[in-house]
């Protein structure tokens, strides 16, 4: 029972908050709202513009994949909503898991923390692989790798995480600028390619909007969903059934706007900025996922978008308009070259606010002059080079997918928990109908992760069973908290 009561020991949110004040592990407080905003944007409008909505309109759902973004977008918004509301109360960095730590206690956090872990290693490391493809593209030479006998060397994945390391150890302003530079291009290159696509737009093709459903074959054995394993159902196209599968597969799009509640930390008003960064970011990314989806799938009928390789840049080689495809590769790069800077932040933030509590090791979480954890950075920056240069991933992408769902149902869940132990807690910004809202998103976070496919699951466990030991061999014994509550409890002896 011991052992039991002191996993689920909770960290204050005021001893959270005080944390933040140990000047060997102080954040530099540089960002404003306009700066989260840019990070959310930067994270989540990447190379999945020009490719997923083209994928999912020709094989799942037709026209109607805009309205499949509306639904995933919604269901990221109920979300939004919770992260908003702990990100104004506990201003912290580690986002998820210091949310959980607070709530559920220290185990649950450490699988929280576990999980992110897993989350941005594997997209900063597969977003840097996309952008050397893009890279090759735009340079005409073929992708940027090095071949030695068997091994294969990524020098261009390797090259866009050195930078980014580079930029984020010098400091979070300066990575927000470089942000604003990249997302005003890849912006600039949407706005084009929306302006030209209209001018082919023939609203027939639109028609019938949701098209009638069609049998699909689907994978099988362990390549099948969690959902049709479980039902044992076929599959269709198409159709109201093709729609909500649509909604599944582009809510991964918006996956990474949840860093944002990283940074609350390093926000000068995170009480005021940090919800407006959330709300803002994802307003703008919705609009412009609906508007390219609209475009792409009037300019050429959902039917000539089949076969499972067909891009943006198809719909206007359809039209002869060839020459869009390179403008359509240098926003692509531009567009990834965020996501690796912000994934790469979320994940030095999480490890940091884990080092910070003694979960892994202290010196870690040491900050200097520069006001970020520059030894976090590099050890980052090495192991994400090493797998984005020699690891090719497959499958495995869809790792990152199922951990932003379980960090997503579990924010979910602790908003009501939050309110009902600790109503005495100012909340810079409260979820409305509680706990409906918490509830609804939870539940639409467990629906999506129903659609990932039963290998994909049987990977994610393997990897909560290896942190399952880490903790045990290491976080339980170190916890900063854990020494806190025991020394505690000798004080009076010693009396």
């Amino acid at each position: 029972m011991a052992i039991a009561s002191g996993m689920f020991r909770t960290k204050s949110v005021e001893q959270s908050i005080r944390d933040t004040d140990d000047p060997d592990s102080k954040l530099r407080k540089d960002l404003t709202a306009r700066d989260l905003t840019i990070f959310g944007v930067a994270v989540v409008i990447g190379a999945g513009i020009f490719t997923l909505t083209a994928r999912t309109a020709g094989t799942v759902a037709g026209p109607s994949v805009s309205l499949a973004f509306v639904f995933a977008a919604i269901a990221c918004g109920l979300t939004a909503l919770c992260y908003a509301e702990f990100a104004s109360t506990v201003p912290v960095a580690g986002s998820a898991y210091t949310y959980a730590y607070a709530t559920f206690g220290e185990v649950i956090a450490w699988i929280i923390g576990w999980d992110l872990i897993l989350e941005f290693a594997l997209a900063v490391s597969v977003v840097a692989k996309g952008w050397s493809q893009y890279l090759g593209e735009v340079l005409g030479s073929g992708a940027p790798v090095l071949t030695l006998g068997s091994i294969h060397f990524d020098w261009g994945a390797v090259l866009i995480i050195a930078v980014v390391g580079t930029l984020l150890a010098t400091g979070t302003k300066l990575s927000s600028k470089v942000s604003a530079v990249a997302v005003a291009i890849k912006l600039g290159v949407i706005a084009l390619v929306l302006v030209v696509g209209a001018t082919y737009f023939k609203p027939s093709n639109l028609t019938p909007y949701i098209p009638p459903s069609e049998p699909s074959e689907h994978a099988e054995g362990l390549r099948q969903s969690l959902f049709a394993w479980l039902t044992g159902s076929g599959g269709t196209s198409f159709g109201w059934y093709g729609l909500l599968a649509a909604a599944s597969l582009v809510f991964f799009a918006f996956v990474g706007f949840d860093v944002v509640a990283t940074t609350a930390e390093e926000t000068r008003n995170p009480q005021r900025d940090v919800p407006r960064g959330l709300f803002g970011s994802l307003a703008i990314v919705t609009v412009l996922y609906v508007a390219v989806s609209l475009v792409l799938t009037g300019m050429v009928s959902y039917k000539e978008l089949q076969g499972g390789d067909a891009t943006l840049a198809t719909a206007f080689a359809l039209h002869g308009a060839t020459w869009t495809k390179n403008i359509i590769s240098i926003g692509a790069l531009a567009g990834l070259s965020t996501v690796v800077m912000v994934m790469y932040l979320g994940q030095t933030r999480v490890l940091f606010a884990m080092a910070r509590d003694g979960l892994l090791p202290r010196g870690l979480a040491h900050t200097g002059s520069k006001g970020t954890p520059v030894r976090l950075t590099v050890i980052v920056g090495v192991v994400c080079a090493v797998l984005a240069g020699f690891v090719d991933f497959g499958t495995l992408e869809e790792m990152v997918n199922i951990g932003t769902l379980v960090a997503f149902v579990m924010v979910s869940i602790g908003v009501p928990i939050l309110r009902r132990t600790r109503p005495d807690l100012k909340r810079g910004f409260r979820v409305p109908w509680v706990p409906v809202v918490p509830i609804l998103g939870a539940l639409a976070c467990l629906w999506l992760m129903l659609n990932l496919s039963i290998e994909t699951w049987l990977r994610f466990v393997i990897w909560m069973a290896l942190g399952m030991i880490v903790y045990f061999a290491y976080g339980r014994r170190h916890s900063v908290l854990r020494k806190q509550q025991e020394a505690a409890a000798h004080e009076p002896a010693q009396v």
